[in-house]
């Protein structure tokens, strides 16, 4: 027989809930420290010397892939998926577009918003 997904956890006494709960926060900074580590390594990856010439065109005519920084460190890029014969972007793409915070935040890059229609 199979557990019922809808079944909700058993209700405890508060002292009971607070003891597991505080074994359960152990395991949840165990973790945190875990993926701290991790992103520390991928930090520290040797970066890649981009050949390729990538051209794009966009509302400010054909630019390099170089141009897209303007003089930034850093570029962020989000591909948004939106096809020549739909009438809205992808549902999932619209949720996260929808809730990016405002861009003043990002202290690790000055972002920069382009729109490549044909860009497959």
């Amino acid at each position: 027989m199979k557990p019922d997904k809808n079944q909700l956890p058993e209700v405890v006494a508060r002292e009971q809930w607070i003891k597991e709960r505080k074994e359960l926060l152990i395991k949840e900074k165990e973790l945190t420290v875990q993926r701290d580590k991790l992103n520390t390594e991928r930090r520290r990856l040797p970066m890649l010397k981009i050949e390729k010439e990538y051209e794009f065109e966009g509302t400010k005519g054909k630019l390099s892939l170089m141009d897209l920084f303007e003089g930034r460190r850093q570029l962020i890029i989000y591909h948004f998926m939106f096809d020549p014969d739909w009438d809205e972007g992808c549902p999932s793409c619209s949720l996260v577009t929808d809730n990016i915070g405002h861009l003043s935040h990002c202290t690790h890059a000055i972002p920069i918003w382009f729109w490549f229609p044909e860009l497959h």
